[in-house]
C-alpha cells in the first residue's frame, strides 16, 4: 500500500531533526573553536522551515542559553512576525559564530560553514540574512547552485533555483536607535509580502 502524503512529510520531519540532533552533537563536540567550556550557541525553530533567518554572530544572551535569536532580538521578531502574519512555527534561526569566542575571528572557518549542513537539513523557501557581516559569509559559503546576493534591504532576490534571499540590516544594531528600527522594519516588511504569497500547499 503505498504511503499518503501526510506520511511522507513525517518521514521526512522525522529524518530533519535526526540530522538536526547529529548536527548539535557535532557541534558540542567540535574541537575548533577556543571557547573554553562555554557551550555553542544552536539554531532553533523548526526543522523544515520556509524561513530561514541568519546572523552573523550571537549577542550574550544568545551565549548565555546557547539559543540563537533567545532574548531581545527574538521578542521584537516575535513581534513582527505577528504583525505581518508569519506563523513563527514556520521560522528557524542560526547564526555563523556558534562559539562564544571574545573575538568572532577566532571562530574557525570550518565551524561557519556548518550552516551550510543546516541549510541543507532545512531545506528553506527563504534565506534572511540579517547585517553585512551575515551576507559576506553567505556568499563566501558558496551555497551548492546559487549566485552571488546583495545588500539590497528588503527587496526579495534568487539565491538558488530554489531558495529565494532577502537582505535586511542586522536586528541587534536596530534595537536602540528609532533609524536603524525603521530601517530594520522597512527592509523586514518584504517577508511578510513573500509569506502571503507562498501557494497554500
Amino acid at each position: 500500500m503505498p504511503a499518503t502524503d501526510d506520511e511522507i512529510r513525517e518521514k521526512y520531519l522525522e529524518r530533519a531533526i535526526r540530522e538536526l540532533n547529529q548536527l548539535t552533537r557535532e557541534l558540542q563536540a567540535c574541537p575548533h573553536c577556543p571557547r573554553g567550556n562555554l557551550m555553542p550557541v544552536l539554531g532553533s525553530g523548526h526543522p523544515q522551515a520556509d524561513v530561514f533567518l541568519l546572523k552573523y554572530a550571537p549577542m550574550p544572551s544568545e551565549i548565555e542559553e546557547g539559543v540563537a535569536f533567545y532574548g531581545r532580538s527574538g521578542s521584537a521578531l516575535m513581534k513582527s512576525f505577528k504583525r505581518l502574519a508569519i506563523d513563527p512555527l514556520a521560522v528557524y534561526g542560526t547564526v555563523f559564530v556558534k562559539c562564544p569566542v571574545p573575538d568572532t575571528e577566532l571562530s574557525a572557518p570550518e565551524c561557519r560553514a556548518r550552516v551550510l549542513d543546516e541549510l541543507a537539513i532545512v531545506q528553506p523557501r527563504i534565506v534572511v540574512a540579517m547585517g553585512e557581516d551575515a551576507l559576506e559569509e553567505l556568499n563566501e559559503l558558496r551555497v551548492p547552485l546559487s549566485r552571488p546576493v546583495e545588500a539590497r534591504p528588503g527587496e526579495v532576490q534568487r539565491l538558488t533555483p530554489t531558495i529565494d534571499f532577502l537582505y535586511v540590516p542586522n536586528i541587534d544594531e536596530a534595537l536602540d536607535e528609532e533609524t536603524a528600527k525603521r530601517s530594520f522594519w522597512r527592509a523586514f516588511r518584504a517577508l511578510g509580502e513573500w509569506y502571503a504569497d507562498l501557494p497554500p500547499y
